[in-house]
C-alpha cells in the first residue's frame, strides 16, 4: 500500500498505513520516496507525519524480517537495510519543511529514534509510550542515532531512557521537554494542524538553518556510522 499523502494549504499530511510501521528495506524505499515527492512536486513548507494504526506510530526495525537476513549471514542486505534507514534519518534531518511528527500511538527503538529528526513532536495522552529497548534487545545505537537522540531528548532523561529501556506515555515527554504538546487523540490531529499552520517558513531559510543546526547528526551519519556498518556489528 502506497504512503498517503494529502496537501492541506501548505501543510503536507502523510500518512503511514504500513500496519504497525515496522522499518524494513520496502517501508524505508517508500518513506524516502514520499519524501521526494512533496519536496520536489509539491509547494509545501510544513511536512507532518502521522500513522494510520489505532496503537501504534511506528515499531521500529521489522525485526521478523531483518533476523532471518542476519541468520543467513546475508551481510550484504542487512548493511544496505542500516545504510537505507540512515539515509531516511538523513533526510529527515534536513529536510528543507518544518518537520513534525503525530505520534498517533506507540513509538518504540527505531520508531522512537526516527521522531527524533523530527523539528517537533506531538504525541497522544491517552495511548503509547516513547521507549528505547535496545539495551535490553542487544542493539547498540549507531552515532548518527545517538547524535539525534541528544539533540530531541535532555541528557538526564536520555541516560535513564537509554539504560534502562523505560517507557515514557506523552505527559512525561511532555514534562521532559521530549515533545511539544501532549494530546488525547481525539485532538492530536487538531493541535498538530493548528501549530503547523502558524509554520510557514521559506523553504531556503529552512535548509540553511538545519544545515547549520543538525550538522554534527550529518558529521556522524556520514563519517562515524560508515566503519560501524561495514564491520556488520548490528547486535551484541
Amino acid at each position: 500500500m502506497p504512503i498517503e499523502v494529502k496537501l492541506e494549504g501548505h501543510v503536507a499530511v502523510v500518512t503511514l498505513n504500513e500496519g504497525e510501521n515496522r522499518l524494513n528495506l520496502d517501508f524505508l524505499q517508500k518513506f524516502i520516496d514520499t519524501l521526494d515527492h512533496v519536496e520536489k512536486q509539491t509547494q509545501a513548507t510544513v511536512l507532518v507525519v502521522r500513522g494510520a494504526d489505532a496503537k501504534i506510530f511506528s515499531n521500529g526495525i521489522d525485526l521478523e524480517w531483518l533476523m532471518p537476513i542476519m541468520q543467513k549471514n546475508d551481510t550484504a542486505t542487512a548493511k544496505k537495510f542500516i545504510e537505507t534507514m540512515m539515509a531516511l534519518f538523513r533526510k529527515i534531518a534536513l529536510y528543507p519543511l518544518t518537520t513534525i511528527a503525530a505520534m498517533t500511538g506507540h513509538a518504540f527503538a527505531g520508531g522512537a529514534i526516527m521522531c527524533c529528526y523530527f523539528d517537533f513532536r506531538f504525541m497522544r495522552s491517552d495511548r503509547g509510550f516513547m521507549c528505547f529497548p535496545e539495551v535490553d534487545l542487544g542493539i547498540p545505537f549507531l552515532p548518527g542515532m545517538m547524535t539525534a537522540m541528544k539533540k530531541a531528548v535532555p541528557r538526564y532523561k536520555l541516560d535513564e531512557m537509554v539504560m534502562t529501556g523505560k517507557r515514557c506515555a506523552a505527559q512525561e515527554c511532555e514534562e521532559h521537554h521530549i515533545i511539544t504538546k501532549a494530546c488525547h487523540i481525539d485532538q492530536l490531529m487538531d493541535e498538530v494542524m493548528k501549530f503547523a499552520n502558524l509554520q510557514n517558513k521559506r523553504r531556503p531559510v529552512v535548509e540553511l538553518i538545519k544545515a547549520e543546526m543538525n550538522k554534527d547528526i550529518v558529521y556522524a551519519i556520514d563519517h562515524e556510522d560508515p566503519p560501524i556498518i561495514a564491520s556488520g556489528r548490528f547486535y551484541v
